[in-house]
């Protein structure tokens, strides 16, 4: 053949379907994965691309961010696709191989204008992580948990309005973000229901009944669990204790040691289960770039140590990678590494209904693809069969 399109992997060990395959080898082509072969079957389909990685390495699924604002000062509401080419290049650095462009809350004019670059920025996207969606966090939020949300764009929920951004979007809005006890948030809840879009609860001071009625509605998500919500008293459960016992409920969480105590992460995994938790890094444009001061959702942002928050102290977003979210997890709960790895892949791709084609290593699926370090540095990272991060060394 006079370009080859078949590419191998070998060397270390494999996660699919929830197992480490030791000894064997992925063939890639057309952007699909082929066959999981033993390795010294390799050589029989060359000619191809061959990676090959030390047995302490692991080969693992590309990591799904269903919650990212910005990386390497770049950020969603920048509304260009200069801003989410680049996110998209730094964001494969870190194994994500997917993700969803988070909006803040902001005028109209400023949202619709993010939310038409999304849809341009999915449809000839070559390089980097792929934009698989929008995700909607606001601007239907509780005035009293805005976290860093503007409050002056702050409003209701609106059915009509939801379907006119998803005619900007092009359909592309997987996820909305709100607050289900403002008046009219289940009829938005059955909308967002009947367009095959997310409801997610988040930035809301619901009550624990008005949190299982919006459940029972249709929402099936939570936003940053325990984060800019109602939380729990021994006399009234709050949101947090509706979503955390709700088996319809998956729930995104922040584990980079600073939104949430270990021991609360580990509470969430308990009550929720490894097939419940979504590890998000809810990350912003100081990512990466060390201490200074940032913009986030027309807000000043204070970085130090790794921590963002607003003037007056209020957490901003992250600057979480997500290899170190997974590590975390792994740490924080002693759950195994094939778990937490699922909950920053295999999950993520269940509740996007994208589950036939990603979030596993296995045949006939995608081939997104990253290879980890010891150290939990990426060394890989396969798109569809393409190189989209190769570490440098020396």
């Amino acid at each position: 053949m006079s370009e080859v399109k078949r590419c191998i992997i070998s060397g270390a060990p494999i996660m699919s379907e929830r197992k480490w395959v030791k000894d064997h080898a992925i063939v890639m082509e057309e952007g699909i994965i082929k066959a999981l072969i033993p390795a010294d079957m390799a050589k029989h389909h060359l000619p191809a691309k061959h990676y090959e990685f030390p047995a302490d390495h692991c080969v693992i699924p590309g990591f799904i961010d269903l919650h990212v604002h910005g990386t390497h000062g770049y950020d969603v509401m920048d509304g260009t696709e200069e801003a989410l080419l680049a996110m998209s290049q730094a964001l494969a650095a870190e194994g994500i191989t997917g993700f969803l462009a988070t909006t803040m809350t902001s005028d109209d004019e400023r949202l619709e204008h993010a939310l038409q670059t999304i849809a341009k920025t999915t449809i000839h996207q070559e390089k980097g992580a792929a934009v698989l969606g929008a995700h909607l966090e606001g601007p239907f939020i509780a005035p009293s948990k805005l976290g860093a949300h503007a409050s002056d764009e702050v409003r209701l929920p609106d059915s009509e309005l939801i379907k006119h951004w998803q005619a900007v979007a092009n359909g592309h809005i997987k996820i909305v973000t709100l607050a289900p006890e403002l008046p009219h948030a289940l009829s938005l809840i059955k909308q967002l229901n009947n367009m095959d879009i997310i409801a997610s609860i988040g930035h809301t001071n619901a009550t624990y009944e008005e949190t299982c009625t919006a459940i029972a509605a249709g929402c099936t998500q939570a936003t940053h669990l325990f984060n800019a919500m109602r939380g729990i008293h021994q006399r009234e459960p709050g949101a947090v204790s509706a979503l955390l016992l709700s088996d319809k409920i998956a729930a995104e969480i922040i584990v980079d040691g600073l939104h949430l105590h270990p021991a609360i992460i580990d509470l969430a995994l308990r009550v929720k289960g490894r097939e419940r938790i979504l590890l998000v890094t809810d990350a912003m444009r100081a990512k990466c770039l060390g201490n200074g001061r940032y913009e986030l959702g027309g807000q000043l942002v204070n970085v130090d140590a790794g921590k963002a928050t607003l003037e007056d102290g209020t957490l901003a977003g992250s600057t979480l990678r997500m290899p170190q979210a997974v590590k975390n997890m792994a740490d924080f709960t002693k759950c195994s590494l094939i778990d937490a790895i699922s909950m920053a892949s295999s999950n993520a791709a269940k509740v996007l209904k994208m589950d036939t084609r990603k979030g596993d290593i296995a045949i006939g699926k995608d081939a997104d693809v990253v290879v980890l370090s010891p150290d939990f540095d990426v060394l890989l990272t396969l798109r569809a069969g393409k190189e989209i991060y190769k570490a440098q060394h020396g």
